[in-house]
């Protein structure tokens, strides 16, 4: 006798409405019923279908066949002196990710994870020479907000994590229009920033698609350097990027932001500075510049308080708002850059 395969279940969380919609048709209940779902889902933030008190019991027990919530409390955390918490996810095939929580006295920020590790190999990142595993699902990107401890706190979100948002086009965009649609979280798009290192079709995409702010990853004004920090220079060169920006509106809408890590005489002599300033003449922006931490195997250090005074002064005097990012987190490598699960999975 031939043993019966029972399929893994479908999660619920991530889905979209129109998703939802065709899931409800397949048990036979109304369409209105996908927005009840969403809902419970997103608003009330049920972890059971059997949550789910506004439809019927015998349509709970057929959703409950094939589906679940697809809700997963984070494994691990750690805690730095600083009140920043880091959390591990576990995703599909014993593979994880990692999150930061990042409360101040104005905001509470989480920065997610789009993907397992990640392909651009920048020198300075932990999350690069793990290389890449997997793109996280829609579920596995939502659940890190949603089963996040603090998740009633959250006054903000931002896709600075381990991976490239705009690598992972489809599931970055589902998760942008349940966090941002009405049946969905309600948030504005205001309180969501996606950084990228710039993949040009996908970031046209995000420019017409949606309102979220955004984060550009910079760290040279000078191609060949910079390509000596970010390989994907020589791919989706920075000037290209830029005349992709210099086409949308950036002074009414949303926010547009440089990110550059200072290191120690690499990129942050005034000269670089001025030249900085050159590269992003007439685009409404600002400069985050980010201190560098130091990670395993790489020989590079950080420019000293001074030097980044000294460039954030040039840029303002310049006219491009320029501020210096507080690390937070570093004592347990939760800082920008440090991300990494690798020994995790080798050990599972």
């Amino acid at each position: 006798m031939e043993s019966e395969i029972i399929l893994p279940k479908k999660s619920l969380l991530g889905m979209t409405l129109e998703e939802l919609k065709e899931v409800t048709a397949e048990i036979a209940l109304p369409p209105y019923a996908a927005k009840q779902i969403a809902d419970w889902l997103y608003k009330k933030k049920v972890k059971t279908i059997a949550e789910m008190t506004n439809i019927a019991i015998a349509k709970r027990v057929l959703l409950e066949e094939k589906y679940d919530i697809g809700w997963a409390a984070p494994v691990e955390e750690m805690r730095s002196v600083d009140g920043t918490v880091k959390y591990l996810y576990e995703a599909e095939g014993n593979q994880f990710v990692e999150s930061v929580y990042i409360p101040t006295e104005e905001r509470a920020t989480l920065c997610v994870s789009s993907q397992v590790g990640c392909k651009m190999k920048c020198l300075f990142c932990m999350t690069g020479k793990q290389g890449f595993s997997a793109n996280l699902t829609a579920n596995k990107i939502l659940n890190q907000i949603h089963s996040l401890p603090e998740s009633d706190t959250l006054t903000n979100v931002v896709f600075m994590g381990m991976g490239e948002p705009l690598d992972n086009e489809e599931q970055l965009f589902k998760v942008l229009e349940i966090l941002t649609s009405s049946y969905g979280y309600g948030w504005s798009p205001r309180r969501i920033t996606v950084s990228t290192i710039g993949i040009p079709k996908t970031l046209k995409r995000f420019l017409e698609e949606s309102e979220c702010h955004l984060a550009v990853s910079l760290h040279s004004p000078y191609p060949e350097e910079r390509q000596s920090l970010m390989p994907i220079e020589k791919a989706f060169p920075a000037k290209e990027i830029i005349e992709l920006l210099k086409k949308y509106d950036f002074r009414h809408q949303r926010r547009l932001s440089f990110e550059y890590i200072m290191f120690n005489n690499l990129n942050d002599s005034l000269q670089h500075s001025e030249a900085l300033a050159c590269l992003l003449k007439g685009i409404p922006c600002r400069v985050n510049l980010i201190r560098f931490h130091a990670i395993p195997g790489v020989n590079l250090q950080s420019s000293d308080m001074d030097k980044l005074i000294a460039f954030r002064d040039t840029l303002n005097k310049r006219g491009i708002i320029c501020t210096i990012r507080a690390s937070r987190g570093e004592d347990i490598f939760a800082a920008c850059g440090m991300l990494s699960t690798a020994k995790k999975q080798q050990n599972s």
